[in-house]
């Protein structure tokens, strides 16, 4: 499948509807601490590097040594502070985590907000970048900077459901396919709305 120009993102990205059909579910821990107004404003960037012969989505592993989601595959992001804007935090962050200009990401969107089971609102701020960029890792917070196809995203067959169990109950989850690392959790549900947005 081609993936689609800047413009029709863009243009998907500002569409209720599609947006909203393309949002999974949130857990029922993430819902419960909605309803008990208990979540904490966090955002993430989600850059698109726009490479002529293929985009790609930049992801980061979490350095080993952080005391929450180590080792995990994440976007660059993290809390609100005080008055500011989710695309503001987005951009911050990818400052700190991989040294990005906050100059160079095209602000494209958002895809909906995403309740986690841990106690998030995070708010995905969608971007373009163009290559070549340079990028350097805080090592006390990411461990590696790599790239995922977005090819991957426009198969509809690439994510996969799994199962589990943890604390005493099975739960459903779901997994995107990488040569080198295992991509799951909210970064796995965040890239299937996007998916989903940019399949239309």
């Amino acid at each position: 499948m081609t993936p689609p120009s800047r413009t029709e993102i863009a243009a998907r990205l500002g569409d209720p509807d599609l947006l909203a059909r393309a949002t999974p579910d949130a857990s029922e821990e993430a819902a419960w601490l909605a309803t008990e107004g208990r979540l904490r404003d966090a955002a993430v960037l989600v850059p698109i590097i726009w490479h002529d012969h293929a985009p790609s989505i930049l992801l980061t592993l979490r350095a080993a040594g952080l005391s929450k989601h180590a080792g995990q595959v994440a976007f660059p992001g993290g809390r609100l502070e005080p008055g500011e804007t989710a695309q503001a935090a987005a951009l911050r962050e990818a400052a700190e985590e991989v040294g990005l200009d906050p100059r160079l990401p095209a602000v494209a969107g958002h895809l909906p907000e995403h309740l986690t089971g841990t106690g998030f609102r995070v708010t995905p701020v969608v971007a373009f970048l163009d290559p070549p960029l340079t990028l350097t890792p805080d090592p006390g917070e990411v461990a590696e900077i790599f790239e995922m196809p977005l090819a991957t995203l426009l198969d509809p067959a690439a994510p996969q459901r799994r199962s589990t169990e943890w604390r005493g109950r099975m739960r459903d989850y779901w997994v995107w396919p990488h040569e080198t690392h295992l991509i799951w959790g909210a970064t796995a549900k965040m890239l299937l709305t996007l998916s989903r947005i940019l399949r239309g």
